[in-house]
């Protein structure tokens, strides 16, 4: 997909959105990318995921945080024929609940939907290694920080753009006196 064909279904489903937002990083910005849109209609989850698929290959099982992480795992599996988890928060610590399990010495590929300082995807790289398995790659929709985030694996994006964000003390919107809203999917 061309970067201008990803911006026009951005525009379409209502992806991007413009105002003040805190992100689940802690930091500010007058972007932000709702993802989960993308994943109201099936053909064009399907379209996301298979272009995210298609830049990796060895991957016995795919892994994403909740919440941004589910569906796409779960479609990405599906793209690759292979099983899919993610993982959540209890009590503040990422962990795979529900019964799933990660084979030792599986190659697991982890997905987001959209990453800017990468948090949640390292809280889960750092699980699934201490379950003894190997994490081949890191996959998402957005890259926000621009190939800036790196996770010590082959990190690939359907796209990376640079959306600029704020410390919360440096923001130029919080010093207008524009109230800022949390989109996201955590409270924290």
């Amino acid at each position: 997909m061309t970067k201008e064909k990803i911006l026009e279904v951005f525009k379409e489903t209502g992806v991007m959105l413009e105002g003040h937002f805190l992100l689940t990083s802690g930091r500010h910005s007058d972007k932000y990318m709702q993802c989960a849109k993308l994943f109201q209609n099936a053909d064009v989850s399907e379209m996301f995921a298979k272009e995210l698929a298609g830049k990796f290959d060895g991957v016995d099982l795919v892994a994403g945080p909740a919440v941004g992480g589910i569906i796409l795992a779960y479609e990405v599996g599906r793209q690759l024929g292979v099983k899919n988890v993610f993982a959540e928060k209890q009590n503040g610590k990422m962990t795979f609940r529900r019964g799933f399990e990660i084979p030792k010495d599986a190659k697991v590929l982890v997905v987001e939907d959209v990453v800017t300082t990468g948090g949640s995807v390292k809280e889960v790289v750092s699980l699934i290694r201490e379950m003894g398995a190997e994490v081949v790659g890191i996959g998402s929709i957005v890259d926000r920080s621009n190939g800036k985030v790196d996770f010590g694996v082959p990190f690939e994006a359907v796209l990376s753009m640079e959306v600029i964000s704020f410390d919360a003390e440096d923001c130029p919107l919080c010093k207008e006196g524009t109230p800022a809203i949390k989109p996201g999917s955590r409270n924290t």
